[in-house]
Protein backbone atom coordinates (compact mmCIF):
# COMPACT_ATOMS: atom_id res chain seq x y z
CA UNK A 1 0.00 0.00 0.00
CA UNK A 2 1.77 3.40 -1.18
CA UNK A 3 1.64 6.15 1.01
CA UNK A 4 0.97 9.24 -0.32
CA UNK A 5 3.03 11.94 0.57
CA UNK A 6 0.35 15.08 1.88
CA UNK A 7 0.29 18.16 -0.71
CA UNK A 8 -2.00 21.20 -0.77
CA UNK A 9 -5.28 20.43 -2.77
CA UNK A 10 -5.45 22.52 -5.87
CA UNK A 11 -8.56 22.51 -8.61
CA UNK A 12 -7.74 22.69 -12.11
CA UNK A 13 -11.29 22.83 -13.74
CA UNK A 14 -13.21 19.93 -12.56
CA UNK A 15 -10.47 18.02 -11.17
CA UNK A 16 -8.80 18.26 -7.80
CA UNK A 17 -4.84 17.73 -7.93
CA UNK A 18 -3.21 16.97 -4.34
CA UNK A 19 -4.19 15.57 -1.07
CA UNK A 20 -6.30 12.65 -1.09
CA UNK A 21 -7.71 13.01 -4.61
CA UNK A 22 -6.68 10.62 -7.22
CA UNK A 23 -3.54 10.95 -9.20
CA UNK A 24 -4.80 12.61 -12.61
CA UNK A 25 -3.50 11.69 -16.46
CA UNK A 26 -2.59 14.99 -18.56
CA UNK A 27 -1.00 14.82 -22.29
CA UNK A 28 -0.28 17.43 -24.52
CA UNK A 29 -1.79 18.17 -27.88
CA UNK A 30 0.56 17.72 -31.12
CA UNK A 31 -1.40 19.96 -33.34
CA UNK A 32 -1.22 23.84 -34.12
CA UNK A 33 -3.12 25.30 -31.38
CA UNK A 34 -4.17 27.85 -34.23
CA UNK A 35 -6.38 24.83 -35.57
CA UNK A 36 -8.35 25.09 -32.98
CA UNK A 37 -10.76 22.40 -34.45
CA UNK A 38 -7.94 19.97 -35.39
CA UNK A 39 -7.14 20.60 -31.48
CA UNK A 40 -10.51 20.11 -30.63
CA UNK A 41 -10.56 17.07 -32.69
CA UNK A 42 -7.76 15.63 -31.12
CA UNK A 43 -8.66 16.18 -27.74
CA UNK A 44 -11.96 14.74 -28.01
CA UNK A 45 -10.26 11.26 -28.87
CA UNK A 46 -7.58 12.12 -25.81
CA UNK A 47 -10.89 12.26 -23.87
CA UNK A 48 -12.21 8.89 -25.30
CA UNK A 49 -8.73 7.50 -24.22
CA UNK A 50 -9.31 8.65 -20.45
CA UNK A 51 -6.71 11.94 -20.32
CA UNK A 52 -8.29 14.08 -17.67
CA UNK A 53 -6.15 17.60 -18.08
CA UNK A 54 -4.72 18.59 -21.53
CA UNK A 55 -2.48 20.48 -22.32
CA UNK A 56 -1.47 22.97 -25.53
CA UNK A 57 1.14 25.04 -26.63
CA UNK A 58 0.62 28.96 -26.65
CA UNK A 59 4.06 30.25 -28.96
CA UNK A 60 1.85 33.01 -30.74
CA UNK A 61 -0.95 35.54 -30.13
CA UNK A 62 -2.95 33.68 -32.55
CA UNK A 63 -2.87 30.12 -30.71
CA UNK A 64 -3.30 33.11 -27.47
CA UNK A 65 -6.97 34.08 -29.19
CA UNK A 66 -7.75 30.41 -30.12
CA UNK A 67 -8.23 29.18 -26.46
CA UNK A 68 -11.61 30.21 -25.23
CA UNK A 69 -12.99 28.15 -28.75
CA UNK A 70 -11.00 25.07 -27.53
CA UNK A 71 -12.31 25.64 -24.35
CA UNK A 72 -15.77 25.94 -25.29
CA UNK A 73 -15.67 22.45 -27.49
CA UNK A 74 -14.28 20.17 -25.05
CA UNK A 75 -14.87 18.57 -21.86
CA UNK A 76 -12.09 18.57 -19.96
CA UNK A 77 -9.84 21.51 -17.76
CA UNK A 78 -7.75 23.19 -20.47
CA UNK A 79 -4.17 24.47 -19.85
CA UNK A 80 -2.00 26.53 -21.27
CA UNK A 81 1.75 26.05 -22.25
CA UNK A 82 3.93 29.56 -21.98
CA UNK A 83 7.21 30.40 -23.15
CA UNK A 84 9.11 33.60 -23.86
CA UNK A 85 6.43 35.73 -24.02
CA UNK A 86 4.58 36.51 -20.74
CA UNK A 87 2.15 39.12 -22.51
CA UNK A 88 0.62 35.36 -24.12
CA UNK A 89 0.26 34.22 -20.69
CA UNK A 90 -1.62 36.94 -19.39
CA UNK A 91 -3.89 36.79 -22.67
CA UNK A 92 -4.50 32.95 -21.92
CA UNK A 93 -5.39 33.71 -18.73
CA UNK A 94 -7.88 36.21 -20.44
CA UNK A 95 -9.30 33.68 -22.62
CA UNK A 96 -10.54 31.34 -19.37
CA UNK A 97 -8.07 28.72 -19.60
CA UNK A 98 -8.33 26.34 -16.05
CA UNK A 99 -4.58 26.25 -15.65
CA UNK A 100 -1.32 28.10 -16.98
CA UNK A 101 2.05 26.37 -17.12
CA UNK A 102 4.98 28.85 -17.25
CA UNK A 103 8.86 27.86 -17.19
CA UNK A 104 11.18 29.82 -15.10
CA UNK A 105 13.82 28.99 -17.58
CA UNK A 106 12.09 31.02 -20.49
CA UNK A 107 9.93 33.37 -18.43
CA UNK A 108 12.61 34.73 -16.11
CA UNK A 109 11.77 38.62 -15.51
CA UNK A 110 10.48 38.96 -12.01
CA UNK A 111 8.05 42.00 -12.66
CA UNK A 112 6.67 39.59 -15.35
CA UNK A 113 6.48 36.37 -13.42
CA UNK A 114 4.55 39.46 -10.57
CA UNK A 115 2.39 40.02 -13.29
CA UNK A 116 1.58 36.29 -14.44
CA UNK A 117 1.15 35.29 -10.78
CA UNK A 118 -1.35 38.21 -9.92
CA UNK A 119 -3.45 38.12 -13.02
CA UNK A 120 -3.67 33.96 -12.23
CA UNK A 121 -4.65 34.67 -8.79
CA UNK A 122 -7.36 36.96 -9.48
CA UNK A 123 -9.17 34.53 -11.64
CA UNK A 124 -7.97 31.75 -9.04
CA UNK A 125 -6.36 29.92 -12.30
CA UNK A 126 -3.64 27.46 -10.56
CA UNK A 127 -0.14 27.65 -11.92
CA UNK A 128 2.07 25.16 -12.46
CA UNK A 129 5.58 25.92 -12.82
CA UNK A 130 7.94 23.83 -15.05
CA UNK A 131 11.03 23.18 -14.84
CA UNK A 132 13.05 21.63 -17.40
CA UNK A 133 16.72 20.02 -17.23
CA UNK A 134 17.28 22.13 -20.90
CA UNK A 135 16.05 25.11 -19.93
CA UNK A 136 16.88 26.25 -16.32
CA UNK A 137 17.70 29.39 -15.39
CA UNK A 138 20.74 31.39 -13.60
CA UNK A 139 23.96 30.12 -12.88
CA UNK A 140 24.73 26.35 -12.69
CA UNK A 141 26.07 24.44 -10.39
CA UNK A 142 28.26 20.41 -10.49
CA UNK A 143 24.43 19.06 -9.19
CA UNK A 144 21.87 18.89 -12.13
CA UNK A 145 18.84 18.24 -9.88
CA UNK A 146 19.83 20.57 -7.36
CA UNK A 147 19.63 23.37 -9.68
CA UNK A 148 16.25 21.90 -10.55
CA UNK A 149 15.26 22.10 -7.01
CA UNK A 150 16.64 25.27 -6.56
CA UNK A 151 14.86 26.87 -9.75
CA UNK A 152 11.54 25.50 -8.11
CA UNK A 153 12.19 26.88 -4.73
CA UNK A 154 13.38 31.01 -6.33
CA UNK A 155 9.73 30.95 -8.13
CA UNK A 156 7.95 29.27 -5.11
CA UNK A 157 9.68 32.29 -2.95
CA UNK A 158 8.46 34.81 -4.87
CA UNK A 159 4.72 32.70 -5.19
CA UNK A 160 4.75 32.74 -1.67
CA UNK A 161 5.58 36.91 -1.27
CA UNK A 162 2.97 37.66 -3.20
CA UNK A 163 0.41 35.28 -0.79
CA UNK A 164 0.19 33.10 -4.06
CA UNK A 165 -0.46 29.17 -3.11
CA UNK A 166 -2.55 27.92 -6.02
CA UNK A 167 0.50 26.02 -7.39
CA UNK A 168 1.80 22.92 -9.14
CA UNK A 169 5.24 21.73 -9.16
CA UNK A 170 6.99 19.73 -11.99
CA UNK A 171 11.40 19.37 -12.30
CA UNK A 172 11.61 16.83 -15.92
CA UNK A 173 15.27 15.64 -17.19
CA UNK A 174 15.56 12.92 -19.33
CA UNK A 175 18.01 11.38 -16.57
CA UNK A 176 15.84 9.52 -14.49
CA UNK A 177 18.45 9.29 -11.57
CA UNK A 178 18.42 13.25 -11.49
CA UNK A 179 14.68 13.80 -12.08
CA UNK A 180 14.25 11.21 -8.99
CA UNK A 181 16.51 13.26 -7.21
CA UNK A 182 15.06 17.12 -8.19
CA UNK A 183 11.87 15.82 -6.95
CA UNK A 184 12.90 14.02 -3.81
CA UNK A 185 15.00 17.34 -2.89
CA UNK A 186 11.79 19.49 -3.27
CA UNK A 187 9.06 17.35 -1.67
CA UNK A 188 11.42 17.81 1.48
CA UNK A 189 10.93 21.38 1.59
CA UNK A 190 7.29 22.13 0.27
CA UNK A 191 3.90 20.73 0.55
CA UNK A 192 2.62 21.79 -2.88
CA UNK A 193 1.26 18.91 -5.20
CA UNK A 194 3.85 17.36 -7.92
CA UNK A 195 3.09 16.82 -11.46
CA UNK A 196 5.72 13.83 -12.85
CA UNK A 197 6.95 13.14 -15.85
CA UNK A 198 10.25 12.19 -17.56
CA UNK A 199 10.78 14.90 -20.68
CA UNK A 200 11.96 13.67 -24.09
CA UNK A 201 11.06 10.20 -22.96
CA UNK A 202 11.53 9.38 -26.47
CA UNK A 203 9.47 6.83 -28.82
CA UNK A 204 6.83 4.50 -27.42
CA UNK A 205 8.42 1.64 -26.56
CA UNK A 206 11.22 2.96 -25.05
CA UNK A 207 9.80 6.09 -23.79
CA UNK A 208 7.60 3.96 -22.25
CA UNK A 209 9.69 1.96 -20.51
CA UNK A 210 11.95 5.04 -19.72
CA UNK A 211 8.65 6.85 -18.29
CA UNK A 212 7.37 3.39 -16.43
CA UNK A 213 10.73 3.44 -13.95
CA UNK A 214 10.66 7.04 -13.44
CA UNK A 215 7.40 7.45 -13.00
CA UNK A 216 6.74 4.40 -10.99
CA UNK A 217 9.97 5.25 -8.60
CA UNK A 218 8.09 8.35 -8.04
CA UNK A 219 4.83 7.08 -7.51
CA UNK A 220 5.80 3.81 -5.16
CA UNK A 221 7.26 6.43 -2.65
CA UNK A 222 4.11 8.22 -1.93
CA UNK A 223 5.38 11.83 -4.28
CA UNK A 224 3.15 12.66 -6.96
CA UNK A 225 -0.16 13.85 -7.49
CA UNK A 226 -0.29 14.09 -11.43
CA UNK A 227 1.47 12.59 -14.58
CA UNK A 228 2.11 12.85 -17.94
CA UNK A 229 4.04 10.50 -20.30
CA UNK A 230 5.95 12.12 -22.90
CA UNK A 231 6.45 9.98 -25.82
CA UNK A 232 7.44 10.99 -29.47
CA UNK A 233 4.21 9.05 -30.77
CA UNK A 234 0.14 9.55 -30.82
CA UNK A 235 -0.68 11.25 -27.54
CA UNK A 236 -3.51 8.58 -27.31
CA UNK A 237 -0.49 6.45 -26.60
CA UNK A 238 0.58 8.70 -23.68
CA UNK A 239 -2.72 8.02 -22.01
CA UNK A 240 -2.26 4.36 -22.47
CA UNK A 241 0.82 4.19 -20.91
CA UNK A 242 -0.04 6.48 -18.14
CA UNK A 243 -3.13 4.31 -17.25
CA UNK A 244 -0.81 0.94 -16.88
CA UNK A 245 1.50 2.51 -14.74
CA UNK A 246 -1.39 3.79 -12.49
CA UNK A 247 -2.70 0.58 -12.69
CA UNK A 248 0.50 -1.62 -12.34
CA UNK A 249 0.62 0.68 -9.14
CA UNK A 250 -2.77 -0.64 -8.05
CA UNK A 251 -2.73 3.36 -7.29
CA UNK A 252 -6.19 3.34 -9.64
CA UNK A 253 -7.73 0.58 -11.31
CA UNK A 254 -9.09 1.43 -15.00
CA UNK A 255 -11.85 -1.91 -15.43
CA UNK A 256 -10.82 -5.40 -15.99
CA UNK A 257 -6.94 -5.60 -16.00
CA UNK A 258 -5.93 -8.95 -17.74
CA UNK A 259 -3.30 -11.24 -16.02
CA UNK A 260 -1.82 -13.63 -18.73
CA UNK A 261 1.31 -15.89 -18.90
CA UNK A 262 4.20 -15.09 -21.77
CA UNK A 263 3.50 -18.84 -23.23
CA UNK A 264 6.48 -21.57 -23.41
CA UNK A 265 6.70 -25.03 -24.90
CA UNK A 266 4.48 -26.36 -22.28
CA UNK A 267 1.45 -24.39 -23.73
CA UNK A 268 -0.80 -26.57 -25.65
CA UNK A 269 -2.81 -23.50 -27.18
CA UNK A 270 -2.63 -19.93 -29.04
CA UNK A 271 -2.92 -18.41 -25.89
CA UNK A 272 -1.35 -15.09 -28.02
CA UNK A 273 -4.48 -14.91 -30.13
CA UNK A 274 -6.76 -15.62 -27.02
CA UNK A 275 -5.68 -12.87 -25.19
CA UNK A 276 -5.61 -10.59 -28.01
CA UNK A 277 -9.14 -11.46 -29.12
CA UNK A 278 -10.12 -10.99 -24.95
CA UNK A 279 -8.23 -7.35 -25.17
CA UNK A 280 -10.07 -6.16 -27.96
CA UNK A 281 -13.71 -7.50 -26.92
CA UNK A 282 -13.12 -5.49 -23.79
CA UNK A 283 -12.17 -2.21 -25.69
CA UNK A 284 -15.52 -2.45 -27.26
CA UNK A 285 -17.96 -3.04 -24.05
CA UNK A 286 -15.39 -0.87 -21.91
CA UNK A 287 -14.17 2.73 -23.37
CA UNK A 288 -11.47 4.12 -21.66
CA UNK A 289 -13.59 7.10 -20.26
CA UNK A 290 -16.51 4.81 -19.13
CA UNK A 291 -17.36 3.85 -15.70
CA UNK A 292 -16.40 -0.19 -15.57
CA UNK A 293 -15.95 -3.17 -13.17
CA UNK A 294 -12.35 -3.06 -11.73
CA UNK A 295 -11.77 -6.96 -11.95
CA UNK A 296 -8.64 -9.27 -12.49
CA UNK A 297 -9.05 -11.80 -15.28
CA UNK A 298 -6.50 -14.35 -15.09
CA UNK A 299 -6.10 -16.24 -18.65
CA UNK A 300 -2.81 -18.58 -18.57
CA UNK A 301 -1.83 -21.30 -20.71
CA UNK A 302 -0.44 -24.39 -18.76
CA UNK A 303 -0.72 -26.41 -16.05
CA UNK A 304 2.49 -24.98 -13.71
CA UNK A 305 0.97 -21.34 -12.76
CA UNK A 306 -2.49 -21.42 -14.26
CA UNK A 307 -4.64 -23.09 -11.59
CA UNK A 308 -3.49 -21.44 -8.95
CA UNK A 309 -2.95 -17.73 -11.04
CA UNK A 310 -7.10 -18.32 -12.45
CA UNK A 311 -7.82 -18.93 -8.73
CA UNK A 312 -6.44 -15.53 -7.37
CA UNK A 313 -8.15 -13.68 -9.86
CA UNK A 314 -11.37 -12.73 -9.61
CA UNK A 315 -12.01 -14.49 -13.68
CA UNK A 316 -9.97 -16.80 -14.31
CA UNK A 317 -9.04 -19.57 -17.15
CA UNK A 318 -6.33 -22.06 -16.78
CA UNK A 319 -6.11 -23.49 -20.44
CA UNK A 320 -5.34 -26.94 -21.84
CA UNK A 321 -5.61 -28.96 -25.04
CA UNK A 322 -9.34 -27.82 -26.47
CA UNK A 323 -10.20 -27.32 -23.54
CA UNK A 324 -9.87 -24.97 -19.88
CA UNK A 325 -11.22 -24.77 -16.11
CA UNK A 326 -13.18 -21.76 -15.46
CA UNK A 327 -12.68 -20.03 -12.18
CA UNK A 328 -14.93 -17.69 -10.42
CA UNK A 329 -13.80 -15.75 -7.04
CA UNK A 330 -11.33 -18.57 -6.36
CA UNK A 331 -13.35 -21.22 -7.06
CA UNK A 332 -12.92 -24.03 -9.47
CA UNK A 333 -16.78 -23.98 -11.56
CA UNK A 334 -16.59 -25.57 -14.77
CA UNK A 335 -14.65 -26.89 -17.77
CA UNK A 336 -15.25 -25.14 -21.15
CA UNK A 337 -14.24 -26.11 -24.74
CA UNK A 338 -11.55 -23.70 -26.40
CA UNK A 339 -14.08 -22.30 -28.53
CA UNK A 340 -16.29 -20.77 -25.92
CA UNK A 341 -13.29 -19.27 -23.44
CA UNK A 342 -13.21 -15.47 -24.95
CA UNK A 343 -17.46 -15.63 -25.24
CA UNK A 344 -17.68 -17.04 -21.28
CA UNK A 345 -15.24 -14.58 -20.00
CA UNK A 346 -16.92 -11.43 -21.49
CA UNK A 347 -20.22 -12.71 -20.46
CA UNK A 348 -18.81 -13.24 -16.63
CA UNK A 349 -17.37 -9.71 -16.56
CA UNK A 350 -20.70 -8.40 -17.49
CA UNK A 351 -21.87 -10.48 -14.54
CA UNK A 352 -19.16 -10.01 -12.21
CA UNK A 353 -20.38 -7.87 -9.09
Amino acid sequence: MVKRRKTRPVKLGKVKIGRNSPISIQSMTKTNTADWEGTVRQIHRLEEAGCEIIRVAVPDWQSAKSLSRIKKGINIPLVADIHFLPELALEAISQGIDGLRINPGTISNRAALVKIFKAAQSKKIPVRIGINAGSLPGRRSKSLRKDMAEAALKAMRLCQDLKFYDLIFSLKAFDIEETVGAYQLLAKKCNYPFHLGITEAGPVSAGSIRSAIGIGCLLRQGIGDTIRVSLTADPVEEVKVAREILSALNLRRFGPTIVSCPTCGRCQVDLIKIVSRLEESLKGIYPPNRMKPAIKVAVMGCMVNGPEEARQADIGLAAGRKEGWFFKKGKKIKKIPEKKWVEVLIEEIKKFK
